[in-house]
């Protein structure tokens, strides 16, 4: 069983500022685990390639496109929303971060491996169709799933999203498309303060409250997703794999720990088994505690492999 690790050295060029919690020690934190857990040495390592502007229009609208292509600043930062920042290196970190999620779809619909991560940044699950927000620019992984079923031509990909902040801008971009099936978990109240009001058919969000534990979301995750995605049969799952809901994380207040990550991954995979031959494409949102990060990151991954 081979799984792929993709990343980019540009994606360590963007940064918004010393202060800001999205900075790029969080992918050198999760490098550094792999390789001395010895995990680093049986992952399949590719360098991203850049999304091209044909991937972007698939889950953006095009001035959006334009807007932050035009926003990219020859020094200094420019702030496209209040905690969205862009440097000279930032749209090139975007577009290798995008074009992560596209090439690992393409590398596991070719059956080149079964499962991919991506270690990327800035992380995309709070980009609208025609908006940033929240450190997300473009959003990886709704392009990816847009990738998979135009160029594949797939009738159902499932997108799963454990993150501790909803994941507005997927929901914005896939909501009424039955094509894609949005599972989401997150903490509510809490930014961005949406999702607990959801109508459409093809989305599943399940609000935690503040202080749940990994009871609480394992409960959520085998009461809510489970039967919906094993209904659905996903012919892909795609992960937007945040872990700022570990207890460790002081930027919010969920209190999951390491394990919770791998069993939620191992739930994924057996319903990716069961419906798409395995297929799961992830991505890295939040966590922003680095230790805890890089251990939830190797737990993710190790439950790839069984």
């Amino acid at each position: 069983m081979s799984v792929a690790y993709i990343t980019h050295p540009a994606c360590l060029e963007h940064e918004m500022g010393a202060h800001h919690p999205e900075q790029p020690a969080r992918l050198n934190a999760i490098n550094d685990r792999l390789v001395a857990s010895g995990l680093s040495m049986v992952l399949i390592h590719h360098d991203a390639l850049p999304a091209e502007l044909r991937h972007l229009h698939l889950a953006h609208e095009r001035e959006y496109v334009e807007e932050v292509y035009a926003h990219s600043p020859n020094e200094g930062h420019v702030w496209l929303d209040p905690d969205t920042a862009m440097n000279p290196h930032t749209l090139d970190a975007a577009l290798h971060a995008a074009g992560a999620v596209v090439q690992a779809v393409d590398l596991v619909m070719q059956e080149a491996v079964k499962q991919a991560f991506c270690s990327v940044r800035p992380p995309g699950h709070h980009a609208e169709r025609s908006c940033s927000m929240g450190f997300c620019i473009f959003n990886n992984v709704a392009i990816g799933a847009y990738h998979a079923l135009e160029t594949y031509d797939l009738q159902r990909v499932a997108i799963v999203d454990f993150d501790v902040h909803h994941g507005n801008g997927t929901e914005d971009i896939v909501s009424g498309d039955e094509r894609i099936l949005f599972c989401s978990t997150f903490q509510h109240p809490f930014y961005p303060h949406s999702g607990y009001q959801s109508s459409a058919e093809n989305v599943v969000n399940v609000p935690l409250a503040k202080g749940s534990t990994g009871e609480a979301f394992r409960e959520a995750v085998y009461n809510m997703w489970l039967p919906r995605l094993r209904a659905f049969e996903p012919q892909l799952i795609l992960v937007s794999a945040g872990f700022d809901a570990h207890q460790a994380d002081d930027m919010a207040g969920l209190n999951l720990i390491d394990d919770d990550f791998r069993w939620v991954t191992q739930k994924i995979c057996e319903v990716a088994e069961e419906s798409g031959h395995g297929r799961v494409v992830s991505s890295l949102e939040g966590g922003y505690d680095l230790q805890a990060l890089a251990r939830s990151v190797e737990a993710h991954i190790r439950a790839f492999y069984g």
